[in-house]
């Protein structure tokens, strides 16, 4: 299927980009293509002009700053997943990355158009509400920084404001005796996560939990951080009973419900995968 006519912009610097957005209000800006080129054909959405930003330079790359991994919104999921910063100080990013799609998908779609896109069983929004990630936004009025769990307002809806882009990811290195697992119940012919779990967890020279993150995808509207279970697992040696316990206490307000499956299979998948993620990042940080 054919999308509808839209006009399209190349834009070549980032300024020009948020320029043709202000000329443009109703546009909407395109770097992979892979989220919204298909939602256009299905004629899920249509807008009237593209802005192309997939060419400006700058907009791509890993690196470390002062104990925060900076990625740059064009930073495709394979580069992701290649990348030995990653692997080696936030490996659950690289592992998250792996589970995206295809390989075509992976060497085209970028970190940034997968995030703003904002769909629920997509793999890495979970992922950077469990690492308190902080994303960068550049619009007509300078540029601002959002928290990951601010980022996520509904379903396929964040906080970037009209005209604005989302240029950077920041993600805190992972510390000393830390571990972190992505597992994910993936829809058979899509791939998408019916639930998604990312864990990260940190333990005390005891062996204790000095620390847990917990955030799913696929379960509800937006990311869920699951603060509940976090708080429980806090202090306590990690092993299957104990972990299992906490997972008890998750709770799910909306959980999502569809053809794929309901509500409350989603949150029973929920306590299933969130366990299997904590106790295999316990045993990571264990090393």
């Amino acid at each position: 299927m054919y999308p509808p006519k839209f006009e399209y912009y190349r834009a070549t610097t980032l300024q020009e980009a948020v320029s043709l957005l202000q000329e443009h209000p109703d546009a909407r800006v395109l770097a992979g293509g892979h989220s919204l080129i298909p939602m256009m054909k299905l004629r899920l959405a249509s807008p009237p002009a593209l802005v192309d930003i997939g060419r400006i330079s700058g907009l791509s790359g890993i690196e470390e700053t002062n104990g925060v991994i900076r990625i740059g919104a064009l930073t495709t999921h394979h580069m992701l997943e290649t990348s030995e910063l990653l692997r080696e100080k936030c490996p659950i990013l690289a592992e998250a990355a792996a589970e995206v799609g295809d390989r075509q998908v992976r060497n085209k779609g970028t970190i940034g158009g997968n995030l703003a896109h904002a769909d629920p069983g997509s793999d890495l929004p979970g992922v950077i509400r469990a690492l308190d990630a902080t994303l960068k936004l550049v619009g007509p009025n300078g540029e601002r920084t959002v928290a990951a769990a601010d980022f996520f307002v509904d379903l396929l809806t964040t906080a970037v404001q009209p005209g604005e882009i989302l240029t950077e990811i920041q993600v805190p290195v992972l510390g000393d005796n830390t571990g972190s697992a992505y597992l994910k119940f993936e829809h058979p012919a899509s791939g998408y996560a019916v639930c998604g779990a990312a864990a990260v967890v940190t333990l005390a020279d005891d062996g204790t939990c000095q620390e847990a993150r917990l955030a799913f995808n696929g379960v509800s509207a937006t990311p869920h951080r699951a603060s509940e279970v976090e708080a429980e697992l806090t202090g306590k040696t990690l092993d299957e009973a104990t972990v299992a316990a906490a997972m008890e206490k998750l709770s799910i307000a909306e959980p999502m419900g569809d053809i794929h499956a309901s509500g409350e299979y989603r949150v029973h998948l929920a306590r299933v995968y969130g366990r299997r993620a904590i106790l295999r990042a316990a045993e990571r940080a264990r090393g």
